[in-house]
């Protein structure tokens, strides 16, 4: 500073050199910004390609930085600064451009893993914890690099760690039960975004993230539920969209005892095949099937009607359609519906105490 100040004492002129290089070049690392995302935005609009957005957007920030970073350095070593400064300016300069290359490079991973992670054959599903996990992997190697450049050995820092590691992981056991089962439930496989799923705690709804601490899932009536990774982890889950899509669901029919079960056989089996490709997501293969269980009620015939539904949100309107059509039909058909009975045997007898 005391140099600087002697500078714009005696000689002010020997800052406004450096300064009017900064301003040139400073203009040119501008106009060259503005001419690679015009680029970038015109080869997007016209492949609608998605790396040129995502290019696009991770170089907005950067590349102003990347200016002023140029031209601050382009100053600096043809100004008349001693060589503390220029030494120091250096230094500082090359900081803020690892950090910036590897703020870039974690904002282009995450969006990387976002966007085409599901497409890499054996890559981890696409959820926060894997983006979070390709974000860690570019920081760490950002800190390292950033560690060699100032000739810092990290090898005592990793001892370091490994004494202290022990303490930290007592002290986040919870959290680290959290993020280590959330990594497990993401590898697995055995439940994805998109999947509808059922704990055995009576919680169900369709996956929408899987976090580092937690599983969102949104359950029919659209209400978010979060489920620690440790309990998921730990639940008998059953998941309505694996092996497939595709599942069975039934729906129950009484008649009177003076039907006939074959006639209501055959009208419900008729009514389903009639309702395939009417009604969304009843699926004609296989067939719906007509099965006379459970039978023998109290006081009426029971039939079950089987189908397949292409996915399992479906089934409720499905059975609520087919309701409205069977009930139509009976009428029509003259199949009754019997409402619960009882009878009653009144015995007659001698009251208690009675004398004969």
């Amino acid at each position: 500073m005391h140099a600087i100040r002697e500078i714009l004492m005696h000689d002010p002129m020997e800052l406004a050199r450096p300064a009017m290089i900064f301003a040139g070049v400073f203009a040119a690392g501008w106009l060259v910004r503005w001419l690679v995302l015009r680029a970038l935005r015109a080869w997007t609009s016209r492949t609608g390609s998605r790396p040129g957005l995502i290019l696009g957007e991770a170089l907005r920030g950067p590349l102003l930085i990347w200016a002023v970073i140029l031209a601050v350095h382009t100053a600096i070593q043809l100004s008349g600064l001693p060589g503390k400064v220029t030494q120091f300016g250096a230094r500082l300069l090359l900081v803020l451009w690892i950090v910036s290359l590897t703020l870039m490079c974690m904002r282009v991973a995450g969006n990387l893993v976002r966007y085409y992670g599901g497409q890499a054959p054996g890559a981890l599903p696409v959820t926060t914890l894997s983006r979070n996990l390709a974000q860690l992997a570019v920081l760490i190697l950002g800190v390292v690099w950033l560690l060699d450049a100032f000739h810092v050995s990290i090898t005592p820092i990793l001892t370091a760690l490994g004494v202290g590691g022990l303490a930290v992981a007592l002290a986040l056991q919870d959290t680290l039960s959290n993020l280590f089962s959330g990594f497990y439930v993401t590898v697995a496989g055995q439940v994805r975004l998109g999947d509808y799923i059922k704990l055995n705690t009576a919680e169900a709804g369709y996956v929408t993230d899987i976090g580092w601490r937690a599983t969102s899932i949104r359950d029919l009536a659209n209400n978010l539920i979060v489920i620690p990774n440790s309990k998921l982890a730990q639940a008998i889950v059953t998941n309505y969209h694996l092996p497939e899509l595709r599942m069975s669901a039934s729906l129950q029919v009484a008649v009177a005892y003076d039907s006939d079960p074959d006639h209501v056989e055959r009208v419900l089996a008729e009514l389903a095949r009639q309702a395939v490709g009417e009604l969304p997501g009843l699926l004609g293969d296989p067939a719906p099937g007509v099965a006379f269980d459970p039978g023998f009620g109290d006081s009426s015939l029971g039939f079950t009607l089987s189908f397949q539904v292409a996915e399992f949100a479906q089934q409720f309107g499905v059975r609520n359609e087919l309701r409205k059509r069977i009930l139509r039909r009976f009428r029509e058909e003259g199949i009754r519906i019997p409402f619960p009975s009882r009878t009653v045997y009144i015995q007659e007898g001698k009251a208690a105490g009675e004398k004969p």
